[in-house]
């Protein structure tokens, strides 16, 4: 039922659907950082912060169980058909290295958004949810937002030279 994808490739379905949540989460994030940047909507930033996260470790625990369960993992999504190879050796091997970037990045976002989000929700307080943790946020914020950007960027790279060329 969710051995083929969406997208029109040769994916998954739960492929498909975190190649999508990949592309919606950076300007999600971008939006929720003006929000607490330009418009000091700390709620709406929190909020959205917390919905991302929870939505996301969903979404990926979902993907990991059917990609290590259901297919097998992923080289049998990348190579349905191990008698008729959709890849040369050479290409192969290309996007496991791609695959390997990719994991570094999505290996460390949960652990330092994780640790954002944790400290965050402990130590800064309504109204104006200023604190001691108030620099250390920005940076871990900040440090966070670009492993999910390189989670992204790596996530698609992966997508493209997997199934696109």
């Amino acid at each position: 039922m969710f051995d083929h994808g969406f997208l029109g490739y040769d994916a998954s379905f739960m492929l498909d659907f975190v190649v999508c949540a990949l592309i919606a989460i950076v300007p999600v994030q971008l939006f929720s950082l003006y929000l607490v940047k330009y418009r000091r909507k700390f709620l709406w930033h929190r909020n959205i912060q917390i919905l991302l996260g929870v939505t996301l470790l969903v979404a990926v625990a979902a993907f990991e169980v059917d990609l290590q369960l259901v297919h097998g993992g992923w080289k049998n999504v990348v190579e349905k058909n191990p008698d008729v190879p959709r890849l040369s050796e050479a290409e192969f091997a290309f996007v496991q290295r791609v695959l390997r970037l990719h994991l570094i990045f999505a290996v460390s976002t949960p652990f330092l958004w994780g640790t954002t989000l944790f400290l965050a929700v402990n130590s800064l307080r309504p109204p104006h949810f200023r604190g001691m943790h108030a620099p250390l946020h920005k940076t871990l914020g900040w440090l966070s937002v670009l492993d999910l950007f390189g989670t992204s960027v790596t996530g698609l790279w992966f997508y493209y030279v997997a199934f696109m060329t």
